[in-house]
Protein backbone atom coordinates (compact mmCIF):
# COMPACT_ATOMS: atom_id res chain seq x y z
CA UNK A 1 0.00 0.00 0.00
CA UNK A 2 1.34 3.44 -0.83
CA UNK A 3 1.96 6.42 1.70
CA UNK A 4 -0.38 8.31 0.01
CA UNK A 5 -3.16 5.60 0.87
CA UNK A 6 -1.90 4.46 4.04
CA UNK A 7 -2.05 8.22 5.38
CA UNK A 8 -5.27 9.40 3.77
CA UNK A 9 -7.43 8.04 6.43
CA UNK A 10 -6.30 10.53 9.29
CA UNK A 11 -5.99 13.16 6.71
CA UNK A 12 -9.69 12.68 6.23
CA UNK A 13 -10.48 12.69 10.10
CA UNK A 14 -8.16 15.89 10.32
CA UNK A 15 -10.17 17.64 8.11
CA UNK A 16 -12.99 16.47 8.86
CA UNK A 17 -12.24 17.76 12.61
CA UNK A 18 -11.26 21.37 11.08
CA UNK A 19 -14.24 21.38 9.49
CA UNK A 20 -16.32 21.05 12.47
CA UNK A 21 -14.71 22.99 14.63
CA UNK A 22 -15.41 25.74 12.28
CA UNK A 23 -18.66 25.23 11.54
CA UNK A 24 -19.44 25.12 15.40
CA UNK A 25 -17.43 28.42 16.12
CA UNK A 26 -19.72 30.22 13.08
CA UNK A 27 -22.66 28.37 14.91
CA UNK A 28 -22.23 30.03 17.95
CA UNK A 29 -20.94 33.33 16.38
CA UNK A 30 -24.03 33.59 14.30
CA UNK A 31 -26.62 32.48 16.84
CA UNK A 32 -25.08 33.41 20.47
CA UNK A 33 -22.66 35.96 19.55
CA UNK A 34 -19.17 36.77 20.38
CA UNK A 35 -19.83 36.77 23.49
CA UNK A 36 -20.35 33.68 23.68
CA UNK A 37 -17.55 32.37 21.53
CA UNK A 38 -14.61 30.41 23.40
CA UNK A 39 -12.30 27.30 22.26
CA UNK A 40 -13.67 25.44 25.33
CA UNK A 41 -17.82 26.14 23.91
CA UNK A 42 -16.38 25.18 20.19
CA UNK A 43 -14.66 22.59 20.92
CA UNK A 44 -17.47 20.90 22.67
CA UNK A 45 -19.80 21.44 19.72
CA UNK A 46 -17.77 20.54 17.68
CA UNK A 47 -17.51 17.05 19.21
CA UNK A 48 -13.76 16.73 19.61
CA UNK A 49 -11.38 17.30 22.50
CA UNK A 50 -9.88 20.48 23.27
CA UNK A 51 -6.59 19.47 22.71
CA UNK A 52 -7.41 18.11 19.44
CA UNK A 53 -8.64 21.56 18.56
CA UNK A 54 -5.78 23.17 20.11
CA UNK A 55 -3.91 20.98 17.30
CA UNK A 56 -5.30 22.67 14.38
CA UNK A 57 -5.73 26.11 16.10
CA UNK A 58 -4.26 27.89 18.66
CA UNK A 59 -6.92 30.42 19.71
CA UNK A 60 -10.39 31.52 19.01
CA UNK A 61 -9.19 34.13 16.80
CA UNK A 62 -7.46 32.34 14.83
CA UNK A 63 -11.06 30.43 14.07
CA UNK A 64 -12.56 33.55 13.68
CA UNK A 65 -9.43 34.54 10.71
CA UNK A 66 -9.87 30.79 9.24
CA UNK A 67 -13.43 31.89 8.83
CA UNK A 68 -13.05 35.48 7.20
CA UNK A 69 -10.62 33.78 4.94
CA UNK A 70 -13.40 31.20 3.70
CA UNK A 71 -15.46 34.04 3.68
CA UNK A 72 -13.56 36.11 1.62
CA UNK A 73 -12.19 34.05 -0.70
CA UNK A 74 -15.97 32.79 -1.33
CA UNK A 75 -17.10 36.58 -2.07
CA UNK A 76 -14.00 37.22 -4.70
CA UNK A 77 -14.65 33.34 -6.33
CA UNK A 78 -18.31 35.11 -6.72
CA UNK A 79 -17.34 38.46 -7.91
CA UNK A 80 -14.98 36.98 -10.61
CA UNK A 81 -18.11 34.56 -11.76
CA UNK A 82 -19.84 37.85 -12.20
CA UNK A 83 -17.27 39.52 -14.24
CA UNK A 84 -16.62 36.84 -16.72
CA UNK A 85 -20.47 36.09 -17.02
CA UNK A 86 -21.51 39.44 -17.83
CA UNK A 87 -20.31 42.73 -19.14
CA UNK A 88 -18.82 45.32 -16.30
CA UNK A 89 -21.67 47.88 -16.66
CA UNK A 90 -24.30 45.47 -16.64
CA UNK A 91 -22.89 43.84 -13.48
CA UNK A 92 -21.84 46.23 -10.98
CA UNK A 93 -25.20 45.95 -8.90
CA UNK A 94 -24.72 42.03 -8.79
CA UNK A 95 -21.26 43.03 -7.78
CA UNK A 96 -22.02 45.15 -4.85
CA UNK A 97 -24.87 42.76 -3.77
CA UNK A 98 -21.94 40.24 -3.84
CA UNK A 99 -20.39 42.28 -1.39
CA UNK A 100 -23.14 43.25 0.77
CA UNK A 101 -24.89 40.52 1.49
CA UNK A 102 -22.39 37.37 -0.27
CA UNK A 103 -20.98 34.42 1.68
CA UNK A 104 -23.39 32.71 4.88
CA UNK A 105 -24.14 34.44 8.19
CA UNK A 106 -26.05 37.73 9.05
CA UNK A 107 -24.63 41.50 8.27
CA UNK A 108 -22.78 41.63 12.14
CA UNK A 109 -21.34 37.65 11.69
CA UNK A 110 -19.93 38.58 8.11
CA UNK A 111 -18.31 41.80 9.11
CA UNK A 112 -16.34 40.44 12.61
CA UNK A 113 -14.83 37.51 10.30
CA UNK A 114 -13.86 40.34 8.07
CA UNK A 115 -12.14 42.50 10.54
CA UNK A 116 -11.10 38.82 12.18
CA UNK A 117 -9.21 38.18 9.16
CA UNK A 118 -7.63 41.84 8.94
CA UNK A 119 -6.52 41.77 12.96
CA UNK A 120 -4.82 38.06 12.32
CA UNK A 121 -2.92 38.68 9.18
CA UNK A 122 -2.62 42.79 8.76
CA UNK A 123 -3.98 45.44 6.28
CA UNK A 124 -1.67 42.97 3.91
CA UNK A 125 -4.30 40.71 3.37
CA UNK A 126 -6.10 43.05 1.19
CA UNK A 127 -3.27 43.16 -1.37
CA UNK A 128 -3.97 39.41 -0.98
CA UNK A 129 -7.14 39.12 -2.67
CA UNK A 130 -7.00 41.86 -4.47
CA UNK A 131 -3.93 40.30 -6.43
CA UNK A 132 -5.54 36.52 -6.21
CA UNK A 133 -8.81 38.32 -7.91
CA UNK A 134 -7.41 39.78 -10.58
CA UNK A 135 -5.58 36.69 -11.68
CA UNK A 136 -8.57 34.97 -11.35
CA UNK A 137 -10.04 37.27 -14.21
CA UNK A 138 -6.63 37.88 -15.89
CA UNK A 139 -7.65 36.89 -19.70
CA UNK A 140 -11.50 35.91 -18.65
CA UNK A 141 -12.74 39.19 -18.14
CA UNK A 142 -13.93 41.69 -21.12
CA UNK A 143 -13.65 45.43 -20.25
CA UNK A 144 -13.80 48.22 -22.85
CA UNK A 145 -11.03 49.70 -21.01
CA UNK A 146 -7.15 48.99 -20.38
CA UNK A 147 -7.58 48.18 -16.68
CA UNK A 148 -4.84 49.93 -15.47
CA UNK A 149 -2.95 48.77 -11.49
CA UNK A 150 -4.78 51.77 -10.46
CA UNK A 151 -7.98 51.40 -11.61
CA UNK A 152 -8.39 48.08 -10.50
CA UNK A 153 -7.11 48.97 -7.19
CA UNK A 154 -9.91 51.57 -7.15
CA UNK A 155 -12.50 49.45 -8.41
CA UNK A 156 -11.60 46.30 -6.29
CA UNK A 157 -10.88 48.66 -3.10
CA UNK A 158 -13.63 51.75 -3.71
CA UNK A 159 -16.34 50.06 -2.22
CA UNK A 160 -15.06 47.33 0.00
CA UNK A 161 -14.00 50.44 2.33
CA UNK A 162 -16.54 52.33 2.20
CA UNK A 163 -18.53 49.12 3.27
CA UNK A 164 -16.00 48.54 6.18
CA UNK A 165 -16.67 52.42 7.03
CA UNK A 166 -20.15 51.85 7.09
CA UNK A 167 -20.10 48.23 9.22
CA UNK A 168 -17.50 50.46 12.00
CA UNK A 169 -19.92 53.64 12.14
CA UNK A 170 -23.55 51.86 12.58
CA UNK A 171 -24.57 55.00 14.86
CA UNK A 172 -25.22 56.47 11.28
CA UNK A 173 -27.87 54.19 10.90
CA UNK A 174 -27.46 53.85 7.09
CA UNK A 175 -30.05 52.31 5.02
CA UNK A 176 -28.89 49.05 2.99
CA UNK A 177 -30.83 49.76 -0.14
CA UNK A 178 -30.08 53.13 -0.29
CA UNK A 179 -26.63 52.70 0.69
CA UNK A 180 -26.16 50.06 -2.34
CA UNK A 181 -27.70 52.61 -4.30
CA UNK A 182 -24.94 55.42 -4.00
CA UNK A 183 -22.26 52.66 -4.24
CA UNK A 184 -23.80 51.31 -7.94
CA UNK A 185 -23.90 55.40 -8.67
CA UNK A 186 -20.36 55.35 -7.64
CA UNK A 187 -19.04 52.37 -9.70
CA UNK A 188 -21.19 52.80 -12.50
CA UNK A 189 -19.97 56.40 -12.92
CA UNK A 190 -16.10 55.59 -12.63
CA UNK A 191 -16.34 52.66 -15.09
CA UNK A 192 -18.35 55.21 -17.12
CA UNK A 193 -15.15 57.55 -16.72
CA UNK A 194 -12.63 55.03 -17.87
CA UNK A 195 -14.60 54.27 -20.96
CA UNK A 196 -14.98 57.66 -21.86
CA UNK A 197 -10.91 57.95 -21.29
CA UNK A 198 -10.67 55.05 -22.69
CA UNK A 199 -12.34 56.25 -26.55
CA UNK A 200 -10.75 59.50 -26.56
CA UNK A 201 -7.46 58.18 -26.66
Amino acid sequence: MSEKKRRSPRQARAQASVEAILEAGFQILEHEGEGALNTNLIAQRAGVSIGTLYQYFSSKEEILAELGERHARAIRDRIADILIKAPEQSSVRAIIRALMTGGDGSPATRALLSEALIRHKGESVLSTHHLAFLDSISGRAEFRFPLSPEAAFVLTHGAICLLRAAAAEPELALDRDKLEDELVRMMESYLAALSLSASAN
